[in-house]
């Protein structure tokens, strides 16, 4: 069984279901139902605990509080995949670290192209660079045994190095005026996790009590409260054993999975894919960001994994894994152009003012799924031809 097993059994449901609250947000906007869902989306959701007050608009706990639970989980896998598994070594690491580099860098070039000159659009660079892993990988595991699991490691791996490089985007493009006291109190939270990982504690209450503390603390700092989420995925112990013969590591990312994968991804889908199909014309493609986001995803990430991996192998920097040829690997350069959830996050940062939201929005769902279709295309199209093959080479 391959190192990221765990991983790929767990991510066709959780795309179908992601699948179908974007249907029902774009329903629920465009219906007598939007009024409802304004009024979810925008309802004040206060927390006090003495002076201490977060009030915040539903939409923003979500935003700010459970995709802190997503980017939870991202550690957890980053952290195994660094010690045990696909990048655990310099070697096995290249491939993905160079496709991800160039996955990022072309789409954010095609992206300025199109708003250079604009201070405002600029700001979304960033969003076209993201890839969503659970949507490219419900995309591919919908062609069942006509790929192969090296194909399937090879698209999660990719895009866990690509979710590492929207972690420091996040943390040092989209952040706000910093406040030191904060950022202080959440880096002594960080060295108490540190501390405790170092004294071989593994019962999971501490980690989760101080990270909740760090996630405030972060909240308040102006630096995105997701980021805890990351920080406290990495400390949580993954080769010490718990009094019951366990990894802590392996059993918070199992409890998380179907968490994140059938309430958090969904939810967040829900409350920000809605788009009113009200209105939109010929001038709303063609807006300067709707094109940035549609061209950086589709034409930007499969330029930039195919060309930085043909530079990478012939410098012999990095190979195609064993069993992969180029054709399939071009599916996978596509079907990372899949960027939905991670890109509307990183929306949510890029702008606040309202009327940029269906331009985005429209950008991100079309880039997402055409690349979705010509990734799942490319891939048919070469079993369908190796099948051929077979049949006319067999002695008869």
């Amino acid at each position: 069984m391959p190192p990221l097993s765990s991983l790929i059994t767990k991510k066709t449901a959780p795309g179908l279901a992601l699948l179908a609250s974007f249907v029902a947000a774009i329903v629920a906007v465009n219906s007598p139902l939007n009024t409802y869902y304004s009024l979810l989306k925008f309802m004040p959701v206060v927390f006090q605990a003495g002076s201490f007050i977060i009030d915040k608009p539903f939409l923003m706990w979500i935003n700010d509080g459970l995709m802190a639970i997503f980017f939870l989980l991202v550690g957890l896998e980053i952290k195994r995949e660094l010690i045990e598994g696909h990048l655990s070594s310099p070697a096995k690491a290249a491939l993905p670290a160079v496709a991800a580099a160039g996955g990022v860098l072309f789409p954010a070039f095609i992206y300025a192209f199109f708003n250079w000159g604009d201070d405002v659009t600029l700001r979304g660079w960033a969003i076209p660079t993201a890839t969503d892993i659970a949507f490219a990988y419900g995309a591919l595991t919908l062609l069942g045994k006509r790929v192969p699991d090296g194909l399937k490691v090879c698209l999660v791996a990719v895009a866990i190095i690509d979710d590492i490089i929207a972690v420091a985007i996040i943390a040092f493009f989209y952040t706000d005026e910093i406040s030191l006291i904060s950022i202080s109190l959440a880096l002594g939270g960080l060295a108490l996790l540190v501390m405790m990982n170092r004294k071989g504690v593994t019962s999971l209450v501490p980690y989760i009590c101080t990270g909740l503390f760090i996630w405030a603390c972060v909240l308040k700092s102006g630096v995105h409260a997701t980021i805890a989420g990351i920080l406290l995925g990495l400390v949580i112990p993954l080769r010490a054993k718990n009094e019951d013969g366990k990894s802590p590591l392996r059993l918070l990312e199992a409890a998380l999975h179907p968490f994140v994968g059938f309430f958090v991804v969904p939810l967040f889908c829900f409350v920000n894919a809605g788009i009113s199909l009200e209105g939109i014309s010929l001038e709303t493609l063609s807006h300067p960001v709707t094109l940035g986001i549609m061209a950086g995803l589709f034409f930007g990430k499969q330029a930039g994994i195919m060309g930085f991996t043909r530079l990478g192998t012939a410098l012999k920097i990095c190979r195609l894994p064993e069993g992969i040829n180029w054709q399939q690997y071009y599916g996978i350069a596509l079907l990372a152009g899949v960027g939905f959830t991670m890109s509307m996050f990183i929306a949510t940062l890029a702008f606040t003012d309202i009327k940029y939201f269906a331009y985005i929005r429209l950008g991100v769902i079309s880039g997402s799924l055409l690349s979705a279709a010509a990734g799942v295309y490319m891939l048919v199209r070469y079993a369908r031809k190796e099948r051929r093959a077979k049949i006319t080479t067999k002695p008869r």
